[in-house]
């Protein structure tokens, strides 16, 4: 089983876990864009060995098929704390001494076979980046708040605040890929697989 990885930082596991986010946005990955590719219709084609051209979604460059439960990646403390009550945590994570392991703090250390939650896919698609819709940066885990007026994604732990993003879903989610994408993000405007989801455990 794969497991996928949303960033904590902002909130993104807990928004998938209380069901607030159903879709991910991956770039495509700069080595596709070094091969023969083509634009068709409303996805991106690949030349394969015999000359043919493959739709993208089709290929290694997309990490998950519709149908496909995929684990959620949490940090084997985590789950500890979401899980157990008992004193020791190797009885209840399956993973021996797992608070001397990296994956102890650290959700791209852990085994996927151990997670207790799954995600479906239920579609894949390709699109620029800034096509995204307004309900799409909602589908994202951006949230509004109505006294403020303004949007935000998880909250700050050290001072227990919102992380506020934008006064537009848009302009949140702008900000929201900057930070976990890296800045310049969105205005480069690339590619993406759209994975759509449901949690299913």
């Amino acid at each position: 089983m794969k497991k996928i990885m949303f960033n904590d930082k902002y909130g993104l596991t807990k928004a998938v876990l209380e069901g607030r986010k159903t879709q991910t946005r991956r770039l495509v990955q700069d080595e596709f864009f070094t091969l023969q590719w083509d634009v068709r219709d409303d996805t991106l084609v690949v030349e394969n060995e015999c000359g043919d051209f493959i739709d993208i979604k089709n290929t290694k460059f997309c990490m998950f098929k519709i149908g496909e439960t995929v684990s959620v990646a949490q940090s084997y403390k985590d789950i500890f704390s979401e899980f157990s009550q008992h004193p020791n945590p190797q009885l209840n994570i399956g993973v021996k001494n797992p608070t001397d392991t990296a994956g102890w703090t650290n959700n791209m250390f852990v085994k996927p076979e151990l997670m207790p939650h799954q995600i479906r896919i239920t579609n894949v698609r390709i699109e620029r980046l800034q096509d995204i819709s307004d309900d799409d940066c909602l589908n994202e885990g951006i949230e509004f708040d109505g006294k403020a007026q303004s949007f935000y994604c998880g909250f700050n732990a050290s001072t227990n605040s919102k992380i506020w993003l934008g006064s537009t879903p848009r302009d949140a989610y702008a900000s929201l890929i900057d930070k976990v994408s890296g800045k310049g993000t969105w205005k480069r405007n690339p590619y993406v697989f759209v994975y759509e989801f449901e949690l299913v455990k």
